[in-house]
């Protein structure tokens, strides 16, 4: 599977903003998804996962109640809402996908990978 990450940009501390990853080359309801992000000197850390129904869903304790992970499989499609964004929150905000029955929380699970979209959120 392919994986294509859009939907970054600028904004300012306090803003949403939602980033896309759209899916092609096999069948995306298969996949178990992920968002990782990665900042500067920083390793790339889990940020939300959602098994392949979408019934399930799991974040990272410095996103929840903040950032929302969703899917449409009828659009090949996994979506991360980020509200009330702060600047720790600025990153390269990366896709990932893994043939799998269960929630992946770790970059090794993973086994395809978009090439990343950047969210810069200013103080």
């Amino acid at each position: 599977v392919q994986l294509q990450a859009s939907g970054g940009g600028l904004v300012q501390a306090g803003d949403s903003l939602r980033v896309s990853c759209a899916a092609s080359g096999d069948t995306f309801s298969n996949y178990v998804m992920g968002w990782f992000r990665q900042s500067p000197g920083r390793e790339r850390e889990f940020v939300a996962t959602i098994t392949r129904s979408g019934g399930s869903t799991r974040y990272a304790d410095f996103v929840k109640g903040r950032f929302t992970i969703s899917r449409d499989n009828a659009k090949n499609t996994v979506y991360l809402q980020m509200n009330n964004l702060k600047p720790e929150d600025t990153a390269v905000y990366y896709c990932a996908a893994k043939t799998s029955l269960v929630l992946l929380l770790r970059a090794s699970n993973y086994s395809h990978w978009g090439q990343g979209t950047q969210v810069t959120v200013s103080s």
